[in-house]
């Protein structure tokens, strides 16, 4: 067996589960820009020999005067191979910061906005071990925890009755751009691949030298491995002690949580239980302000069973002896032009080069 043989046969294998289930369902979108690897991904998928419907789509998000032209390319092909094809327009005004971030939080919402349309139960991407290696890197230098460190999953829940699947996290890019040339296929080349402006562009230019020093890809996927073991089991122990904790609110309180009950978690899982209580009662403020309120005000105050009121990401969050921890709505400060925590808010540029804002919750739009 050659080298291609096995390349082309291990590229194709792991298109298999989502286009053969032993289950049959609605269907699968490929997500396909055009570039190699989502290039790969769409003939990976027929030859695997899918058994459901197979949908294509492109995102043309507008930045580029040739992505008009590249996501026309991409219909032509998809239509020569005999699958139907939609290009889905980002129109909404573009973000003069974190403008990256933006651009696939929209990508994620168009694909799954359409996969709903089409009853697929899955949206496939592209993504490599390359584009893993970078993300966690990026969270690295953003301070985040295990949960952000874990980088991108092979498999994630998208949007209601539909799932994210990345078939090639596990494969080099390397091996993909081997595989078009095995076929014959041109890809399109993303000129903002290599654009200093993008911080992900910067980092990428930089991974040679960090592999020279041992910073490899291979270390770096390494590391999301574990984190994302240990975010399980952080997030498994946090639900289980949110559970245990959780009261009946009432009035303006949208989550009471017994005081007794948190005051016996770690830290690690205190944190967790009150991201989740934020979360529910609708904030979602950065990891470091989580971290400042429950280490320097909330754990000191458990211990000593003192009162506390604080504002935290537009909650107002009051530990008291009756009541323990709840969670309501914080008054409007008249004038102010911070968050509500009195620092001052802006968009959460998590996996660039913005706020540095630290990640704690469910996955980043990756």
């Amino acid at each position: 067996m050659t080298a291609w043989d096995f390349d082309l046969g291990a590229i194709e294998a792991s298109l298999v589960p989502f286009v053969t289930p032993t289950t049959p369902h609605g269907g699968v979108l490929l997500a396909v820009s055009g570039g190699p690897d989502s290039t790969a991904l769409l003939h990976a998928a027929l030859r695997a020999g899918a058994t459901v419907p197979l949908h294509v789509a492109t995102v043309d998000h507008g930045l580029r005067v040739t992505s008009a032209t590249e996501a026309a390319g991409v219909a032509e092909m998809a239509r020569g191979l005999g699958l139907s094809h939609r290009t889905l327009m980002w129109t909404a005004p573009k973000p003069g910061h974190g403008l990256q971030a933006a651009a696939r939080a929209a990508r994620y919402n168009l694909l799954a906005r359409y996969a709903q349309d089409l009853g697929a139960a899955w949206v496939l991407t592209g993504h490599t071990r390359d584009d893993q290696a970078e993300t966690v890197l990026l969270r690295l230098l953003a301070g985040s925890g295990p949960a952000g460190l874990a980088g991108m999953r092979s498999e994630r829940p998208l949007a209601d009755a539909v799932q994210l699947g990345r078939p090639f996290l596990s494969l080099r890019k390397a091996e993909l751009v081997a595989y078009c040339a095995a076929l014959a296929l041109i890809p399109i080349q993303d000129p903002s691949n290599a654009d200093p402006r993008f911080a992900r562009a910067r980092l990428r230019r930089l991974m040679p030298v960090l592999a020279q020093e041992g910073l490899s890809d291979v270390r770096l996927c390494r590391l999301a491995a574990r984190c994302a073991r240990d975010d399980e089991a952080l997030t498994q122990a946090a639900a289980a002690a949110y559970a245990a904790a959780i009261r009946p609110a009432d009035g303006p309180v949208l989550v009471r949580l017994d005081a007794p009950a948190l005051a016996g978690l770690p830290d690690a899982i205190l944190i967790r239980v009150v991201a989740r209580a934020l979360g529910a009662a609708g904030a979602s403020p950065r990891l470091e302000r989580i971290e400042r309120l429950i280490l320097k005000d909330l754990r000191p105050a458990l211990d000593a069973g003192t009162f506390l009121r604080r504002t935290l990401g537009g909650c107002l969050v009051t530990l008291t002896r009756g009541r323990g921890l709840t969670l309501a709505p914080a008054p409007p400060r008249a004038g102010s032009v911070t968050g509500a925590d009195g620092l001052a808010a802006g968009p959460r540029d998590l996996l660039g080069k913005g706020d540095g804002g630290a990640y704690i919750g469910s996955e980043c739009p990756d």
